[in-house]
């Protein structure tokens, strides 16, 4: 019983998501169409990629006729964050050897986001969060496939607005001392700074990777402590 309560809490919890992942998946939708893929190519990818901005990233290499190799390493570039999230959760929630695979093939940013800022530590909770959401993206991209001809732009959706504000939603709960928001804003200037020179996945996974280790350096020998930002940066330098 404990864990089918579990279970739905997670799906609810992913709830007030749904509204920013209905828009990307009908966007998703119609960029697969005009890149020529039929409706089952287009809800296969959802099915078996379920990654939404790796998705985009192919369907439009498709369409621009890449190779074979760049839309994988491109796909690979943009999904390695996940990495880095599933060694966030092993440390958090127990999961047994079953568990593992099952967790780490329905992981998104939004699931982890939302796991995180719980403080729920089951695997019922994580595996309702990551369906929740899973069923909300395939019946959007289901939707977006059978009536993407009536979405003729689709920047009309407002996407570049929706999904930053989801992660800015899911960020904010999780930012509780002064290094955690000294990481969060550094995170971010990366981010931004990176993604106007890099291709591709490269500033999400540099971006994932300086944030990590600026958090490590600044938090060592110092666990569960709200620690002094100036001390810790002159103890990094």
């Amino acid at each position: 019983m404990d864990g089918a309560a579990a279970l739905r809490r997670g799906v609810w919890a992913m709830a007030p998501l749904w509204l920013g992942v209905v828009p990307f998946a009908l966007v998703y939708a119609v960029l697969a169409r005009d890149a020529g893929l039929s409706l089952l190519e287009t809800q296969a990818l959802s099915a078996l990629v379920f990654a939404g901005s790796a998705q985009v990233s192919a369907v439009g290499l498709f369409g621009s006729g890449s190779a074979a190799l760049g839309i994988v390493s491109t796909t690979f570039l943009l999904n390695v964050r996940h990495v880095l999230y599933g060694l966030s959760l092993g440390r958090r929630i127990p999961l047994s050897r079953r568990q593992r695979p099952v967790a780490a093939y329905f992981l998104t940013d939004e699931a982890f986001g939302v796991v995180a800022a719980s403080g729920e530590r089951t695997f019922a909770f994580l595996l309702g969060a990551e369906l929740s959401l899973f069923a909300m993206w395939n019946l959007a991209t289901l939707g977006g496939a059978i009536a993407g001809s009536a979405i003729t732009d689709p920047a009309e959706l407002g996407i570049d607005l929706v999904f930053p504000l989801a992660f800015l939603a899911l960020l904010v709960p999780l930012v509780r001392t002064r290094v955690e928001l000294l990481v969060a804003v550094a995170s971010g200037v990366i981010a931004y700074v990176a993604a106007r020179g890099l291709p591709g996945g490269l500033p999400i996974l540099l971006t994932g990777v300086v944030g990590s280790l600026l958090g490590a350096a600044l938090t060592s020998g110092r666990p569960g402590e709200d620690v002094d930002v100036e001390d810790a940066v002159r103890e990094v330098a």
